[in-house]
């Protein structure tokens, strides 16, 4: 059994990209771009960029300083660490940042099976205004792809949970697509809905999951 997260928006409710723009001023640029393409209205991969570009030369122990304010919502290390007790393969899925997740998990002493995200590179002490990683124009599905073929998953007993459009694919390949209180371009694509991490909790045991 694997279920696949995604973090900004689902396990937890920090924007990491809205925290890194707080530190140079451009935290509502970033909120901007971002609700744009949760919507659906540009290609996530160009919102990305948008939103790393605004922060160039930002040192990088400020971009330290915002990733550990990222934290996991109400619940989310509970849910994590049931799921892992059970022996379900858990996985994260999100075009956030790798510093951020592992802040947050850290935070709440709780630990996943894997982490497929994008990383800010740094040259001479400051982010560069670029962004790398697997899930810039990759998708959510391909992610998947790669994440039950490591674990011998079947598709059949794969589970994703996310809340906006770049959550899409994932969802729509999962046997169980839950979406966490999902974005309306989003909700008609998720199998059931949860709003909080107990919800999701009960949805898991009902599903005899845990």
């Amino acid at each position: 059994m694997l279920v696949a997260f995604d973090f900004d928006g689902t396990l937890s409710d920090s924007e990491m990209t809205v925290l890194l723009g707080s530190q140079n001023g451009t935290a509502e640029d970033m909120a901007d771009i971002t609700e744009r393409a949760m919507n659906d209205e540009i290609e996530y991969a160009e919102s990305l960029r948008q939103r790393c570009a605004l922060l160039e030369d930002l040192p990088d122990e400020k971009a330290q300083a915002a990733f550990d304010e990222v934290t996991l919502r109400p619940g989310a290390a509970e849910v994590i660490t049931a799921l892992r007790d059970a022996g379900v393969y858990v996985a994260i899925l999100t075009g956030g940042f790798e510093r951020g997740v592992e802040a947050a998990l850290e935070t709440e002493g709780v630990e996943v099976d894997a982490i497929v995200a994008n990383r800010l590179p740094v040259k001479d002490g400051k982010l560069t205004g670029e962004v790398r990683g697997p899930l810039i124009s990759g998708t959510k599905d391909d992610a998947m792809e790669v994440v039950t073929a490591v674990t011998g998953e079947d598709r059949d007993t794969t589970v994703a949970v996310g809340d906006g459009a770049n959550d899409l694919p994932m969802l729509e390949v999962a046997n169980l697509a839950v979406g966490f209180d999902p974005k309306p371009a989003v909700a008609p694509s998720c199998d059931t809905s949860v709003e909080t991490m107990d919800e999701l909790h009960e949805l898991l045991e009902a599903e005899e999951i845990l």
